[in-house]
């Protein structure tokens, strides 16, 4: 399919052209060109077919994936014939960064998604991360803790709390705002400087080789990929003087895991706020996010009308991001959408599910598990009597 560049696009006349958006669900709640209409390409021909023909003729049909590369390949359509059809060079991702390169007005945009933290979005953000770091003893008295940024809402996100939080004063601790490069293409990496200036994010960027190490793997890459950056993160942090490190993992995401090990690992687990490193001594994994709703997060990020990234890989762009117990994006997706149509007949269904691994009675589980040993209640069954 010919392309079309993000220049010669935006010139096309309002009303004449339609953007069709071809990535998974995911990807697109990240954020659409405005006006686009969702088409996955994945489905049934003839379902595709039918959507194509409902498009209005007279319209210019403008593709685009993550890249451009997906739809660039788009050959041979039958149901395309006819049409005046292109592909979006660069796709969303270009868009994107071609978006936030004509901010001119940084320190403004800064001013506002602070002020927005501090005023419109204080009980909705810096309340529940506040209440995390205090209830799970988060923050402690001299803690350097590395800020571990990926590029998405909730990363960025978590460094502004950070920040704001610092400025309270209830105690003295030192941030770094820190960045992996595993192997970014060069619009991501621009996209993630783009936004940290925006923002008011001074980072500090190191390289790895970690998307090229896992390139070739076929079993569980996004597993490996998650463990790998874990540690180089880990490495660098302490190299750094840091006895922490901060992810961005939020609420949904808490829940999401719980329901996922019940129905996928047959296993009762929960994400823990805070963990001791096993591999790093004297290091800890803290999770500031841990009561902050998603809806939350993209609601302050579309109010200061900002882009993040979705997924960096560069040998997928159909995952949405990397977790370290092999779950992939459609299966977190599958619990999302589950948890939502259970919560339309059980509007706490969230905060039950939430709830369940703090109110774990051993007396009627038949078995668990501590520090790697298994416990069986026959164990001392014959002993109550």
């Amino acid at each position: 399919m010919q392309e079309i560049t993000l220049e010669d696009f935006l010139k096309l006349p309002e009303g004449t052209y339609l953007p069709i958006d071809i990535r998974d669900e995911t990807a697109r709640s990240y954020g659409m060109i405005p006006g686009a209409v969702a088409i996955s390409f994945d489905a049934e021909y003839e379902a595709v077919e039918k959507e194509i023909a409902r498009l209005p003729e007279d319209k210019i049909l403008v593709f685009y994936c993550d890249y451009g590369r997906k739809t660039r390949e788009f050959e041979d359509i039958a149901f395309l014939e006819g049409r005046q059809c292109y592909s979006l060079k660069g796709g969303y991702t270009g868009y994107v960064c071609a978006q936030i390169s004509e901010f001119t007005d940084l320190e403004e945009r800064r001013k506002k998604a602070e002020l927005s933290i501090r005023k419109k979005f204080h009980k909705q953000l810096f309340s529940p991360f506040a209440k995390a770091c205090k209830m799970y003893h988060l923050i402690n008295e001299g803690d350097h803790i590395a800020v571990c940024i990926s590029g998405g809402k909730d990363s960025m996100l978590m460094a502004k709390l950070f920040q704001e939080i610092q400025k309270h004063r209830q105690c003295n601790f030192e941030l770094t705002f820190l960045v992996m490069d595993p192997g970014y293409n060069k619009e991501n990496r621009a996209l993630i400087e783009s936004n940290a200036r925006a923002l008011g994010i001074p980072i500090t960027i190191f390289e790895s080789d970690i998307f090229d190490a896992v390139d070739t793997i076929e079993k569980s890459p996004c597993y490996l990929c998650a463990r790998m950056r874990r540690g180089y993160l880990y490495s660098r942090a302490k190299a750094l003087g840091c006895n922490k490190i901060a992810l961005g993992h939020h609420y949904d995401d808490v829940i999401e895991t719980i329901l996922m090990g019940m129905l996928h690992g047959a296993q009762i687990q929960t994400m823990m706020p805070k963990l001791h490193s096993t591999n790093f001594e004297g290091m800890e994994l803290i999770r500031p996010l841990y009561f902050v709703r998603e809806s939350d997060i993209c609601a302050w990020r579309d109010y200061n009308d900002l882009h993040f990234l979705q997924c960096a890989c560069h040998f997928t762009e159909t995952c949405s991001t990397c977790h370290e117990d092999g779950t992939t994006s459609s299966k977190r997706l599958e619990t999302k959408k589950l948890i939502a149509s259970l919560k339309e007949n059980n509007p706490y269904v969230e905060s039950n599910i939430f709830k369940s691994v703090e109110n774990v009675n051993l007396e009627t589980v038949i078995c668990y598990k501590k520090d790697g040993v298994r416990h069986h209640f026959l164990d001392d069954y014959d002993k109550e009597k």
